[in-house]
C-alpha cells in the first residue's frame, strides 16, 4: 500500500526548478493514465482489434512503470537513468513493432515480418546501449550499428514489404500505417540524436554534448501514447463498419 501511495504521489519535495524530474513525473503519469484508458476501452472492440489496443495498453503500462523507477533514481543520484530507460526501450519499442504486423495482418502479413523488425529493434537498442553505457570508448562504433539497424526499419516500413502490404490493404489501414511511420521517422529520430549528444564521438566537435532527458522524456510520451491514440482510432473506424 506505501509503495501504491508513493508511486502516485511521489517524492516528498520537488525542486520547481527540476525540469528533468517534472518530466520524469508527468511522463509518468501521462503513460499510467493512457493504459488505464486502454485498457478500460477493450471491451467495445471486437477480438480482432482488440489485441491492438491491448498492445497499446502494456505499451504505456510498462513505460510508466519504469517512468516510476527512473523517476526516483533521478531524485536520488541526479543523473540520467540510462539502464532504467534502456530496459523500458528493449520492452516497448519491439511491441511498437509489432503494432505493424497487427494492422496489416488483413492484408495477409506473415510472422516473419513481425519478428524481422522486432529483431532489428532489439539489434538497435542493445547496440545503442553497449555505446552508451559499457563501451563509451566506442561509442561511434556502436551508434553506427545501431543506426543501420533503425534505417532498416525505417526502410521496411516506408518502402519494404511492410509498405506494400499497407498499399494493398488500402484505406483506413493505409492512412494509419503512415502516420505510425512518420512516427518512427520523426519521433523516434531524437533518440539517435540523444545519443550522439550523450556520448563522445567525430560528432562532438559537430553537436556538442549535453543531458537531453527532458526531451527523452517528452518524446516517450508524445511516441508511445501517440502511437496507442493512432491505433485506438483505427480500432474505432473499424469497429464501427463492422
Amino acid at each position: 500500500m506505501t509503495n501504491l501511495l508513493l508511486f502516485f504521489e511521489g517524492p516528498s519535495k520537488l525542486d520547481p526548478t527540476d525540469y528533468v524530474g517534472f518530466t520524469f513525473f508527468v511522463g509518468c503519469m501521462a503513460m499510467m493514465a493512457a493504459s488505464v484508458f486502454f485498457f478500460l476501452s477493450l471491451n467495445q472492440f471486437n477480438k480482432k482489434w482488440r489485441t491492438s489496443v491491448l498492445v497499446s495498453g502494456l505499451i504505456t503500462f510498462i513505460a510508466a512503470v519504469h517512468y516510476f523507477y527512473m523517476r526516483d533514481y533521478w531524485f536520488a543520484n541526479v543523473e540520467s537513468p540510462t539502464f532504467f530507460r534502456y530496459v523500458d526501450w528493449i520492452l516497448t519499442v519491439p511491441l511498437m513493432c509489432v503494432e505493424f504486423y497487427l494492422i496489416l495482418k488483413v492484408a495477409g502479413a506473415k510472422t516473419g515480418l513481425m519478428w524481422r523488425l522486432i529483431v532489428l529493434s532489439v539489434i538497435m537498442l542493445i547496440t545503442g546501449y553497449f555505446g552508451e553505457a559499457v563501451f563509451p570508448g566506442q561509442a561511434a562504433l556502436w551508434g553506427a550499428i545501431s543506426g543501420v539497424a533503425y534505417f532498416v526499419i525505417v526502410y521496411d516500413i516506408w518502402l519494404g514489404s511492410a509498405k506494400k502490404l499497407a498499399v494493398a490493404a488500402g484505406g483506413d489501414i493505409l492512412k494509419t500505417h503512415k502516420i505510425l511511420c512518420w512516427f518512427v521517422l520523426v519521433g523516434w529520430a531524437i533518440y539517435p540524436l540523444g545519443y550522439m549528444l550523450g556520448t563522445e564521438g567525430w560528432y562532438t566537435n559537430i553537436l556538442g554534448t549535453g543531458s537531453v532527458d527532458v526531451v527523452y522524456n517528452i518524446a516517450d510520451a508524445i511516441n508511445k501514447i501517440g502511437f496507442g491514440l493512432v491505433i485506438y482510432a483505427l480500432a474505432v473506424k473499424k469497429n464501427e463498419v463492422v
